[in-house]
C-alpha cells in the first residue's frame, strides 16, 4: 500500500501577516517556493520531493539546456533535470474576485490571500518550465492570459494580479462557462475561489470543465471568521447580495450558521468526488507553503481516477444539459 506524504509542520514557515506585508506579489511567491523547495530538500521524506522532477547524469545528445549548473558547482558532475512527463504541463489558474471574495476579518481580504496563492503557484511552475495562464473574474472574464513558458510571461501574469480587486457580483455561474468555452487545450485548471455559491451550479460548470479533460483542483479561500463564526458581540452585518445591513445576534444565529456551513463544504466535497477534484480548504491564516504542498499532492496523485471521473463528468454535464 502507498503511503502519502505527512503534511508538514508549519511551526518553520513565514507566517500569512508578515509575508503580506510584502508589496510585490512577485517577491511574496518568491520567497515562499525558495522556502518551501528549501525544506523538501532538507525533509527526510525524499519521494514526496521527487515526484515532480529529478536528475540523472548527462549523457552524450541530452539538450544542454537542462543541465543544472548549480548542482554541477556543487558535485562537478553534469546532471540533466528529468521531469515526470514527457510534455510539461499546461495550467490554468481561475481567480475569483467576486464580491465575497472581498471579505476580510483579519488584516487582510480574502482577494488578497487568493491573488498571494495564485502569484505562489504561477512562481512554482514557471521554475518547473511549465506553461501557466491566468483568468480573472467577477461576474465576468476581468483578464485572459494564456500559458506560456518565456521570458517575461510570469511578469505579465503577476502585473494582472496585482491590478486584481474584489468586484462587484457573488455569480460565478456565467464566468466559470465563459471559461470553459475558452479554454480548449487540455491542462490543469486550478480554480482559487471561496465556492460561495449554490451547489448545483457548481456541479454543472465544474463537471462541464471534467467533461473536457481537464484536471481540476480547487483553493477554497475562506477567512477564518466563516469557518468558525468567531464573533461573540451582537453586530450589523452587510448582506453581500442585497448591500443590506443585518442585526445579527451571534449567540442565535452561531448554531444555524454552523450547520449550513457545514452542510454546504459537505456538497461541494461530495460533488467534488464524483467528479475526481481535488478540493483544498484554505483559511487565509494558512501558510503559504502548506498551499504548495497541497497544490504538489494533488499532481501526485490527480491522474489516478481521472478517465472514470471524466466519464462520470461527462454524464452529469450531458444530464445537466438536457435538463438545462
Amino acid at each position: 500500500m502507498e503511503t502519502a506524504a505527512p503534511r508538514p509542520s508549519s511551526s518553520s514557515f513565514i507566517d500569512p501577516p508578515t509575508l503580506m506585508r510584502i508589496r510585490s506579489l512577485q517577491l511574496r511567491a518568491r520567497i515562499v517556493v525558495q522556502g518551501f523547495l528549501s525544506g523538501l530538500h532538507r525533509s527526510p521524506h525524499h519521494g514526496f520531493s521527487v515526484e515532480f522532477s529529478e536528475y540523472r547524469q548527462y549523457s552524450p545528445g541530452d539538450d544542454p539546456r537542462y543541465l543544472d549548473w548549480r548542482l554541477y558547482a556543487r558535485s562537478d558532475r553534469y546532471f540533466i533535470k528529468r521531469f515526470q512527463e514527457e510534455t510539461n504541463l499546461r495550467c490554468h489558474l481561475l481567480v475569483d474576485l467576486s464580491r465575497s471574495m472581498g471579505y476580510g476579518s483579519i488584516a487582510y481580504t480574502k482577494v488578497e490571500y487568493a491573488r498571494t496563492v495564485a502569484a505562489t503557484l504561477a512562481y512554482f511552475l514557471s521554475t518547473q518550465r511549465d506553461a501557466v495562464g491566468l483568468v480573472t473574474f467577477d461576474q465576468r472574464i476581468a483578464d485572459f492570459v494564456p500559458p506560456r513558458y518565456r521570458p517575461g510571461h510570469l511578469h505579465r501574469l503577476m502585473v494582472c494580479l496585482e491590478r486584481a480587486v474584489a468586484g462587484t457580483s457573488t455569480d460565478l455561474s456565467t464566468p466559470l462557462e465563459q471559461v470553459a468555452a475558452t479554454v480548449r487545450k487540455r491542462g490543469m485548471i486550478v480554480l482559487i475561489s471561496d465556492l460561495l455559491a449554490p451547489v448545483d451550479s457548481l456541479r454543472k460548470q465544474l463537471g462541464y470543465l471534467r467533461s473536457q479533460g481537464h484536471e481540476v483542483v480547487i483553493m477554497r479561500v475562506l477567512d477564518p471568521a466563516e469557518i468558525d463564526f468567531g464573533f461573540d458581540k451582537a453586530a450589523t452585518f452587510v448582506d453581500i447580495e442585497t448591500g443590506r445591513d443585518l442585526y445579527v445576534d451571534p449567540a442565535a444565529a452561531r448554531a444555524q450558521y454552523v450547520q449550513n456551513f457545514a452542510r454546504h463544504a459537505a456538497e461541494i466535497e461530495q460533488l467534488c468526488r464524483e467528479l475526481g477534484i481535488a478540493v483544498h480548504q484554505l483559511p487565509t491564516s494558512q501558510p503559504l507553503e502548506l498551499t504548495l504542498f497541497d497544490f504538489l499532492r494533488s499532481r501526485m496523485h490527480g491522474g489516478r481516477q481521472s478517465v472514470r471521473a471524466t466519464n462520470r463528468a461527462t454524464a452529469s454535464s450531458n444530464a445537466a444539459g438536457r435538463a438545462g
